[in-house]
């Protein structure tokens, strides 16, 4: 099975090739942050957390396997390329049928519904186009290549569709000094130490100056 695109045909010289590869790296990593987030935000709203976790494992792999689709040109290494592609479209189709019945049963802010239902639209478009896509790859006109940009096209409008939830969250980032942090208690015990055996002295000197006045 081989996904070949205009794409990737012109990412196989330079300078094409560099602009190509510097893309599809952005875009991975863009992607993999976008996945992360999306987990946090449904790692206790979820009543089946693995679905969550297998959810986001495989988007993880989807963006890995862009950044073997920019870095390994179709022409030189052939079948790495077509391994990253069907990494990118086969899991991210996936991701995409498994958020958008996670939305569903997440019902955010009782937006899921309507949410699920346009991500279940995307979704089916995304399949589609695949299948068109390589029922057509034999035909030697541009209808494989224009399958191929609108499913890139619909993917894009998925993830754009998670702004609609984003909304409703924050995301903090917490940076803290781990040597101070746990010097903290140290410090706090040995101050309690000090005070435990300064009470000590202070008692055993007040009941030696009894003593000798009795």
């Amino acid at each position: 099975m081989l996904f070949i695109g205009f794409a990737s045909i012109t990412g196989n010289f330079p300078p094409a090739s560099c602009i190509f590869s510097q893309v599809m790296n952005l875009a991975a990593f863009a992607g993999f942050v976008m996945g992360i987030l999306r987990y946090i935000q449904l790692k206790n709203r979820l009543d089946k957390p693995w679905l969550n976790i297998v959810s986001v494992a495989s988007f993880s792999i989807a963006c890995f396997g862009m950044t073997i689709v920019g870095n390994f040109q179709l022409f030189e290494l052939g079948l790495i390329h077509d391994v990253g592609t069907l990494m990118t479209f086969g899991l991210g189709t996936l991701y995409c049928w498994m958020q958008s019945y996670i939305t569903l049963r997440v019902n955010l802010k009782n937006e899921g519904r309507a949410v699920a239902i346009s991500r279940f639209l995307l979704s089916a478009a995304i399949t589609l186009c695949i299948i068109l896509k390589q029922a057509l790859v034999v035909i030697p006109h541009m209808h494989s290549v224009r399958c191929q940009w609108a499913l890139v096209m619909f993917f894009l409008i998925f993830m754009g569709t998670f702004a609609i939830e984003f909304r409703h969250c924050r995301f903090d980032v917490v940076c803290r000094d781990a040597v101070e942090h746990h010097s903290w208690p140290e410090a706090s015990g040995q101050r309690q130490d000090l005070e435990e055996s300064h009470t000590v002295l202070c008692l055993n000197t007040l009941s030696s100056d009894l003593h000798r006045t009795s």
